[in-house]
């Protein structure tokens, strides 16, 4: 493990905040709530002594907990959450999140050899292992990990480094049966509802038609200063730009690949004809003036702004990457400049792919330091708030404050109670914005065994009672009642997704993961901003530079490592 290098796409932070913020741009009030159920056995397993009795309360105790995303530093026992989960263990803890740049930061912990307690490194997991900054959670879970042990024992495997022990937890183990998002958190095309509007409301199904309706609006108000189409290129988040090709083809966010779901064969699309085909459509849209040029120059923040400015007519992003934006949009209130999520495909034929089939990514975590002072007692926590209960209390909140439970025992959220957690401050007061998400949790998807959704954003009742009158008009004209519904099922890929798959440190095909980021940071650019008549000089310069990197021995390896994966999750291996 501390030789390896995890592949990929921050994507994933992916996928990952989905928990936090929720459902579609237009559901933002919906995210992280789920119900939970009644107490079932060792899901609910609380503190008891030997005798049955309430076991003796622990002296209270205060670790530290760095994670690598952003909020506000906070200790935990200052939250609603954070102050019941301390009554129940005596365990506190100070919170540090990250501010400037993520390597630099893990670089020093590692420089000077002392770390917080706790660390959820995020897309700097590779560096934290290769220094032996985690400890081992073999002997811990097996003493004091009884619910650690029933949420994570089918993933172990996967969680299992090279020399045999788990080094960290991660956040997406699947617990009871999977129930898909009824909003858009993941990957999508998104379009102004005054687009559609104006248009009254026809089917979109292709890039072409998509495009179409965006040029057709602008034209007829070319005095309103829009933005045609804007994309996203700073920093990691540069696959927004780079990963619509491969869903547009009808494939799911596997990374880097497109996994043939029959032979489980991986090939690259950075230089396929999809990717040249997407290219094309943006250097036409910038050679009309209706891409946002400052897109290749732009931060995120910067990016944000413009979403929540109402100029940018469409766009392609994933959910959880722009809901702050639309959080925004939507709060302002103005329903014309809110946005719709669509499965855009290349052709009319293809089958869209954005829904995530059940997965498990196991290249982001959370893991104790060689640094913690008590790693027992920090087990223990993790463990406790692996119950039925306690994943209904950091998911959903406090019952009465920020969820309700009606007569059949189906947790709901009122209008109210998702307007309320629109508000970042009131959604960190009660602990919602700190524990629903970057902590040991059942994953996106799971239910309860009373069948309510672990994650509220997953539960029917509270996506249908965050839309507005105007939103469930305007899905009834697409005979559907949740933004889901226009979405194709996904198709079963048990090694998905392929980009949590780690790489082997400084071999080719690692090395090839590297080299394509560079040129695509160096290349896109040019090619979507030349002149028409040089787009296919500037495409073959950077296909030519493509295929001088180990593009052959990076599909070998990921074929290779996708049916290692699988085998392992089918104990055939």
């Amino acid at each position: 493990m501390r030789n390896k290098k995890w592949l990929g796409s921050a994507v994933l932070a992916t996928a990952f905040a989905v928990a936090i913020t929720g459902c579609s741009g237009n559901n933002s009030g919906g995210g992280n709530n789920a119900p939970a159920p009644a107490n079932e056995g060792s899901a609910n397993a609380g503190n008891q002594n030997a005798a049955g009795g309430e076991a003796e309360k622990p002296a209270p105790v205060t670790f530290t907990y760095f994670n690598a995303t952003a909020n506000k530093d906070i200790e935990t026992n200052k939250t609603m959450i954070g102050k019941k989960l301390e009554e129940q263990t005596g365990v506190n803890f100070k919170q540090e999140f990250l501010v400037g740049d993520l390597q630099t930061k893990i670089g020093t912990m590692i420089a000077s050899n002392e770390y917080p307690d706790v660390i959820q490194p995020d897309a700097g997991i590779d560096k934290i292992l290769d220094a032996g900054a985690f400890i081992p959670l073999n002997d811990l879970i097996d003493k004091y990990g009884p619910n650690i042990k029933r949420v994570y024992e089918p993933y172990f495997n996967l969680m299992k480094a090279d020399d045999g022990n788990i080094y960290f937890l991660p956040f997406s183990p699947l617990v009871g049966e999977f129930k898909p998002s009824p909003t858009i958190d993941q990957g999508a095309f998104w379009i102004q509802n005054r687009v559609l509007k104006e248009a009254g409301y026809p089917q979109v199904k292709t890039l072409d038609q998509f495009v179409k309706l965006i040029e057709d609006y602008t034209v007829k108000h070319a005095s309103e200063d829009l933005i045609g189409m804007t994309t996203l290129t700073h920093d990691w988040r540069f696959f927004a730009t780079t990963n619509p090709p491969n869903h547009l083809a009808g494939y799911p966010n596997d990374g880097g690949v497109q996994v043939d779901v029959n032979t489980m064969e991986a090939k690259v699309y950075g230089d396929n004809d999809g990717t040249k085909r997407w290219l094309k459509t943006l250097n036409d849209l910038n050679a009309k003036g209706l891409l946002d040029k400052s897109s290749f120059v732009d931060n995120y923040d910067q990016y944000l702004a413009k979403l929540t400015s109402g100029k940018v007519l469409g766009l392609f992003d994933y959910g959880w990457q722009v809901q702050q934006a639309f959080n925004t949009v939507n709060k302002a209130g103005n329903d014309d400049l809110m946005y719709f999520p669509l499965p855009i495909v290349f052709d009319e034929n293809t089958k869209d792919q954005y829904l995530d089939p059940p997965s498990f990514v196991n290249n982001r975590g959370i893991g104790i330091t060689v640094s913690a002072k008590d790693p027992e007692r920090i087990i223990q926590f993790f463990d406790n708030l692996l119950t039925d209960e306690n994943q209904k209390l950091t998911r959903w909140g406090i019952q009465g404050e920020t969820y309700e439970v009606d007569a059949n025992g189906r947790l709901y959220r009122t209008p109210e109670q998702i307007e309320k957690l629109k508000d970042n401050d009131y959604s960190r007061e009660v602990g919602i914005s700190y524990f629903a998400y970057y902590w040991p949790m059942y994953g996106g998807g799971s239910t309860f065994p009373d069948g309510n959704a672990v994650d509220p954003g997953r539960q029917p009742e509270v996506a249908q009672a965050s839309f507005t009158d105007a939103e469930k008009e305007r899905l009834a004209k697409y005979n559907a009642k949740t933004y889901a519904d226009l979405f194709a099922a996904p198709d079963d890929r048990p090694w998905y997704p392929a980009w949590s798959i780690a790489l082997e440190q400084d071999t080719p095909a690692q090395i090839f993961t590297v080299k394509q980021t560079d040129l695509q940071k160096k290349y896109f650019a040019k090619i979507v901003l030349a002149a028409p008549d040089k787009f296919e000089s500037v495409w073959n310069d950077y296909v030519t530079e493509y295929r001088k990197t180990p593009v052959d021995e990076y599909e070998k390896t990921m074929t290779e490592e996708i049916k290692k994966k699988v085998a392992k999750i089918q104990g055939t291996n």
